[in-house]
């Protein structure tokens, strides 16, 4: 079939129409995949690593006290949480969780966030009421992940949970023993 000259412009405006729509329906296809498609946390499939001391019981004295620390190659961060954690460690009426601190979204670092309004104004977020509590954030694109939720990402771009320390407790010591892989970037 060919067209004329005047054809061809008089169809001209399906271009940009067909490109419009074609961008407005991936822009949906994303939201939809960001905020309906985070991945749920299982039951923790901890990949084993040497044994590292990481801090003693004592050193962690109030809930939401932190460690970072370096394990099998990986950032990652040790925190005193007020109630138990799925692949956490509880020792006594101590709760602890440990989690990789690399972003699974794109592989950005992730910090505990403590105050409610920074997670309000700058990730653009706020917890549920009866979930307020510090959050794990990535800076980069303001991905948020719950610690008491086993590391599940709650908000922004990412849709994976972060890997998750085994911890162990050694006399009065804590100890890493093992992590769970990464899940490959992007989500």
């Amino acid at each position: 079939m060919k067209f004329s000259r005047r054809e061809l412009l008089e169809r001209w405006w399906v271009v940009p129409v067909a490109g419009t729509l074609g961008a407005f329906g991936y822009m949906g296809w994303y939201a939809s995949r960001v905020t309906f498609g985070k991945h749920k946390v299982g039951v923790p499939h901890f990949e084993n690593a040497a044994p590292q001391r990481l801090t003693a019981l004592s050193d962690l004295g109030t809930d939401w006290a932190n460690l970072d620390f370096e394990y099998a190659g990986r950032p990652c961060t040790l925190l005193r949480v007020p109630q138990p954690v799925e692949g956490g460690l509880s020792v006594g009426e101590e709760h602890f969780a440990a989690f990789s601190r690399v972003c699974t979204h794109l592989g950005c670092s992730v910090s505990l966030v403590r105050d409610e309004e920074v997670l309000a104004f700058a990730f653009n977020y706020r917890p549920p009421k009866g979930e307020r509590h510090p959050q794990l954030g990535c800076r980069c694109h303001f991905s948020v992940f719950d610690p008491l939720k086993a590391g599940e990402a709650v908000f922004g771009k990412a849709t994976a949970p972060l890997p998750r320390v085994r911890l162990e407790g050694r006399g009065g010591d804590l100890y890493a023993t093992g992590i769970e892989p990464a899940p490959p970037m992007g989500g």
